[in-house]
């Protein structure tokens, strides 16, 4: 397998498993859960999923023929609360990256070495892939934290759960079989 191909299936794959944590997380929250803000300074999972959609959608759609910032991009109101419902939001959400995810399905090993644009920088294919999968992993990152804040004690845990032995079980249980690496 080539480098270039390689890249592409494990990438793709990388950003799966940051959807799967997402919707994993959603899975255990409430509706009203999506709208809770730690503070004033801080996004609710609401808001996070409105700007994910908003990126991604303006990141990926025409990915190699136009610039990653759309002049229909409102990025600004992505960060201001919206009246929708948890299936509004989870919508948002699997459009964003349906669109994300198909559009690297499509890319070809020689897609790699091309430049694209974000907001007028030039980027090669592999750098703003690299780009935009830190800066959902990122936003993941923090949605799990929330929904584990809102959740407390009834959260179940998305990885090694914070237990004796815990990460001892799982390596074991890797080794035989029972469980798959992420």
């Amino acid at each position: 397998m080539s480098f270039e191909k390689d890249f592409l299936e494990n990438t793709i794959k990388r950003f799966k498993n940051y959807k799967d944590l997402g919707d994993k997380t959603f899975a255990q929250l409430n509706e009203v859960d999506f709208f809770y803000q730690p503070n004033e300074a801080s996004n609710s999972i609401a808001i996070i999923i409105q700007h994910l959609y908003g990126n991604m959608m303006s990141r990926w759609t025409n990915f190699l023929t136009e610039d990653g910032e759309k002049h229909w991009r409102k990025r600004d109101a992505e960060f201001a609360a919206m009246k929708c419902s948890k299936a509004d939001l989870l919508s948002f959400w699997n459009a964003g990256w349906d669109c994300l995810l198909t559009t690297l399905g499509n890319l070809t090993e020689e897609d790699l070495g091309k430049t694209i644009y974000i907001r007028t920088e030039p980027l090669t294919v592999v750098d703003a892939i690299l780009r935009q999968l830190v800066h959902y992993a990122s936003h993941v990152g923090q949605i799990i934290y929330v929904g584990r804040l809102i959740k407390n004690e009834n959260w179940q845990s998305l990885s090694i759960p914070k237990t004796a032995g815990a990460s001892e079980k799982y390596n074991d249980d890797v080794k035989q079989g029972i469980k798959k690496q992420p």
